[in-house]
């Protein structure tokens, strides 16, 4: 946690593909933003990523969660090398991070701009927060396959739910509730997976009822809260989910803002002293690689993400506030969005927009 006068280290790992050009075109509105709380930024460049794992055989080093406990937030731009597997490129680098971290809450915030298109309905208000547990889940890497090559070949993925996961992923969620003053809605599949969701209904809501009676609390099974996501965004809140359903819903979600070029995550640990990890979700495109026409928005609000979340609130409004000035009136809008500005452009746009705002 920062304090005016103080330093905020910032890892900086680019990643793969666009995330490069997205996190160069981000840098220096999110340092800029930092110093309206009167926090100087110091940055390390880390090359972790696809390139340096088909160059040593290592995405990142063997003291790789040592190096980023010394700093106080990771940004980072995209993985996926269309020369590695897409499943071993994020085993090694994204997962291991997040789990050697114990970062359990996954924050995807879904905000509708004003001047964008999206499929929501005219004059509907999109403001919603997906809260996701990040460790566990179907996500657990449990699992194998025997009888390989053989016509009775099985393969099982086990998912892993346990109470205090639970329980420090629903505090989360309920932290943030009544923070934004909205309803918490539980993503549930207890009618049918009775055993792990249906731990998840008794925990959620005892410690909603224990802890957090001011807050609204409802439960909807994640099929009927797919519809009503797509239906009605504007009537969501707070919307808090195991892992495999808060990774489908979040980008399910990515549409009323826009889409993925607009969609920030944080991953974090409220309770624990470890850095929160910071990234876009969306992918790292190698198609438009190289090109200049990436959204680099989705870093920019990641970056407000991991300013607020570091104690620079004044900053991160100050960022928040300038993505919108320049995407209601056109200069930050992409390609993805309906415009013309390059991925350069619509991050200086966005270092203009700051103005005032930042000391001379």
């Amino acid at each position: 946690m920062s304090a005016p006068g103080q330093t905020l280290r910032i890892a900086v790992v680019r990643g793969d593909g666009v995330g490069p050009e997205v996190v160069d075109a981000s840098l220096p509105a999110i340092v800029a933003a930092a110093a309206v709380d009167g926090v100087a930024v110091v940055l390390t460049e880390l090359d972790w990523g696809g390139d340096r794992q088909i160059r040593t055989g290592r995405a990142m080093p063997d003291d790789a969660l040592d190096v980023v406990r010394r700093h106080d937030a990771i940004l980072f731009g995209a993985i996926g090398h269309p020369d590695l597997d897409p499943a071993e490129s994020v085993w090694s680098l994204v997962l291991p991070l997040r789990k050697g971290l114990e970062l359990y809450a996954n924050l995807r915030p879904v905000v509708g701009w004003e001047g964008l298109s999206t499929p929501a309905r005219d004059g509907a208000k999109v403001d919603f927060l997906v809260v996701r547990e990040n460790t566990e889940g179907e996500y657990s890497g449990i699992g194998g396959r025997t009888h390989r090559g053989t016509p009775l070949e099985v393969a099982t993925e086990v998912a892993i739910h346990s109470r205090p996961a639970i329980e420090r992923i629903a505090r989360c969620g309920f932290g943030h509730a009544r923070e934004r003053g909205q309803t918490l809605t539980l993503a549930t599949k207890s009618n049918v997976n009775r055993h792990g969701y249906g731990l998840w209904d008794e925990v959620v809501f005892a410690i909603g009822e224990r802890e957090f009676p001011d807050v609204a609390l409802e439960k909807m099974y994640v099929d009927a809260l797919a519809t009503r996501m797509v239906a009605r965004p504007e009537s969501l809140g707070v919307v808090l989910c195991g892992n495999l359903f808060g990774d489908i819903l979040s980008d399910l979600g990515a549409p009323f803002a826009g889409g993925l070029g607009m969609a920030p995550s944080a991953n974090v640990a409220p309770d624990l002293d470890v850095p929160g990890f910071f990234e876009p979700v969306h992918g790292s495109a190698p198609d438009i690689a190289g090109r200049g026409i990436a959204n680099p928005l989705a870093t920019v609000l990641s970056g407000a993400m991991l300013l607020r979340e570091n104690g620079c609130p004044r900053g991160a409004d100050a960022l928040e506030r300038a993505v919108a000035a320049t995407v209601a009136e056109g200069s930050a809008r992409t390609r993805d969005l309906g415009g013309v500005a390059t991925t350069g452009e619509a991050g200086a746009a966005v270092l203009a927009a700051l103005g005032d705002a930042v000391p001379a």
